[in-house]
């Protein structure tokens, strides 16, 4: 089914239309960023796409993203043409008690990312493509660019690795108009010199008239002769602006809407109808798929006492989940050998997919794959993520269903030092809203606990350690969210130790020793750092003095010790042992004494009380 030229100008012409309309009414917005693309957008959603306006979750819909998400107004009007949502609603944009946001959002059920903080979408789209292909669905995944946002190093590191994956089933454009929002962008108008990047990247890339129909569709037609393997991309010049002389390719209009007053002047300019509205879906087949539960009954079959490091019991539960459950994938950045993700590679290669040294891209497009019903799981040192905090970020606000495991954290991990030391991480995931974050002490948890990850909806960070630690727990011991467990306890206790991962051990060893000299604490493993366990956490100081010492392997702020602060408030004295200085490369066992976190400072603290 094809769609005339006249009907695309037409629809082009209303996209404009409504952008103007609907950022005036709001008093905010970027109309002047979504004329300029308008004849792009025209042409995907209404002569390229396959999708049935009717069902946002048919698997077979093509995929679009708006990497330039502050073009939101564009998208809305496309739905409202595609049928999607009711015209009447594009007057509610950014309204409170509209969906329809400044910036898309999976309120809107055809937002499957959220988009804004640029330089996303692409990396998002990479990883909707790759799940195209794992599912053997044939949908194909278009992603809209702004020229501006190709500053963003996240760009090519998704361009890197679409091409490296010969992701075939990817169409990006970029929209370069040529000005940003303080300045003209850095390129300019030199469409040949985006060109000539993604091809050295390995894409098929084609470059056109951003406002001439015949142009947009024909390479549209030639990325698909042509192409081959290759991800396609289309860079069109463009005219900020475009259809509204007083703004077209005019500096001073980024995000800012038409006066009121000469609203009725720009409208003018655009009131010629090219053709009646004779838009008609082509939906591809609904594929008959049965929705499937993730089926998280491992066995686990450790010793007491055996030592084995938690990174490496995360490696063991992926292959394990993965032997039950195809949705579930692991990306790494590089570091398989050291997160133990590569026992996956091994046992399943087709479920793993190594994203090299480039976190942000990795993160962004685990979001994409999770809007597509995957269930990823990332890892890497806990250190790196800290470089794609503002995809994780949004990876949060997308609701993305992804799993993240930050190995070798704090100083525990020793020799390397401070560059490679987590130590900020649980407080960059603390604060992600719906986030769990889970600290396993020993190989059970830590294999129950990822278990638990992946059928726990949303955004969990799993925090793994370099050292081999002893199994605490029997292979049937169960760890919910939410939940603690106390593993040593009298009714003499005169103290509460908190511990997660690393100084649960150290807890466990002062704790004998104290014994031996007839002064008893009690010890919690806070498993779940997020949620934490408030209600047992207060009745242990109630019973223990209201004395509450929490020690971690992270720096002070924003930590395990914060977390139980927050939840037991002015109930309970908390005495926090942590990190509070850039620590420096050594043994893990000197590391731990010299930053105030090992056996004999809990000692002294439990003494001081």
């Amino acid at each position: 089914m094809t769609t005339s030229v006249d009907l695309l100008k037409e629809k082009g012409r209303l996209l404009r239309t409504h952008s103007l309309r609907s950022t005036t009414a709001a008093g905010s917005g970027h109309p002047s960023s979504c004329l300029s693309a308008a004849d792009l957008v025209s042409v995907m959603f209404f002569g390229e796409m396959r999708y049935d306006p009717g069902d946002p979750q048919n698997p077979e819909n093509d995929r679009f993203i708006l990497s330039k998400g502050h073009a939101a107004p564009l998208l809305y009007a496309a739905y409202a043409e595609a049928g999607i949502i009711k015209e009447s609603q594009l007057i509610t944009l950014r309204r409170l008690d509209s969906d329809l946001e400044g910036h898309p959002t999976p309120r809107v059920p055809w937002v499957e990312v959220a988009t804004g903080s640029l330089g996303q979408g692409l990396s998002a789209a990479v990883g909707m493509a790759l799940a195209a292909r794992m599912n053997n669905l044939t949908y194909d995944t278009y992603v809209l660019l702004g020229d501006g946002e190709c500053a963003e190093g996240a760009v090519w590191e998704a361009a890197a690795v679409a091409s490296y994956y010969d992701v075939a089933n990817l169409y990006a454009v970029v929209d370069v108009n040529g000005l940003g929002q303080s300045q003209h962008t850095m390129y300019r108008f030199d469409v040949e010199n985006f060109a000539g990047k993604f091809r050295a990247f390995g894409w098929y890339a084609i470059s056109v008239d951003g406002h001439n129909y015949s142009e947009i569709i024909g390479a549209f037609a030639k990325c698909r002769r042509e192409a081959g393997s290759k991800p396609r991309v289309i860079i069109a010049r463009t005219a900020k602006g475009k259809g509204v002389s007083f703004l077209e390719n005019r500096e001073g209009w980024h995000g800012k809407p038409v006066p009121k007053q000469d609203l009725d002047k720009a409208l003018a300019e655009l009131s010629e109808p090219y053709a009646s509205d004779g838009f008609r879906p082509n939906p591809r087949p609904r594929p008959q798929r049965e929705e499937r539960p993730v089926n998280t009954d491992i066995s686990i079959t450790r010793k007491i006492g055996e030592n084995v490091a938690t990174r490496e019991a995360y490696g063991d539960a992926l292959v394990k989940l993965v032997g039950k459950n195809d949705q579930i994938v692991a990306l790494d950045g590089d570091v398989k050998n050291s997160t133990y993700s590569e026992k996956l590679l091994k046992a399943r290669p087709d479920r793993f997919f190594e994203m090299f040294i480039a976190e942000q891209n990795m993160v962004g497009v685990a979001a994409g794959m999770s809007a597509r019903g995957m269930i990823p799981f990332v890892s890497t040192f806990a250190a790196f993520l800290t470089r794609a905090y503002d995809q994780i970020r949004m990876a949060g606000i997308s609701r993305a269903n992804v799993k993240f495991c930050g190995s070798h954290a704090g100083v525990s991990i020793g020799e390397d030092g401070p560059s490679q030391m987590g130590l900020e991480d649980l407080a960059i995931f603390r604060p992600v809203p719906g986030s769990v974050v889970f600290y396993p002490c020993d190989g059970v948890s830590t294999e129950r606990l990822v278990a638990e990850a992946a059928r726990t909806r949303g955004i969990c960070y799993i925090r793994t350690t370099r050292p081999k630690t002893p199994v605490l727990y029997a292979n049937d011991e169960q760890f919910p969210v939410g939940g603690c467990k106390i593993l040593r306890r009298s009714e003499e206790d005169r103290a509460t130790v908190i511990g997660a991962g690393i100084t649960v051990h150290e807890a466990l060893k002062a704790a004998e020793a104290l014994a031996s000299e007839g002064i008893r604490i009690r010890v919690i493993d806070a498993y779940s750092v997020k949620p934490i366990d408030r209600t047992t956490i207060l009745a242990c100081a109630r019973e223990t003095g209201a004395h509450l010492i929490v020690v971690e392997d992270h720096y002070e702020e924003g930590g395990l010790g914060d977390a139980v602060l927050n939840a037991v408030g002015n109930a309970a004295q908390v005495i926090k042992l942590a990190v509070r200085e850039i620590p420096r490369s050594g043994p893990p066992e000197a590391l731990l004494d010299t930053h105030g976190i090992s056996s004999k400072h809990i000692i002294q603290a439990v003494k001081s009380l």
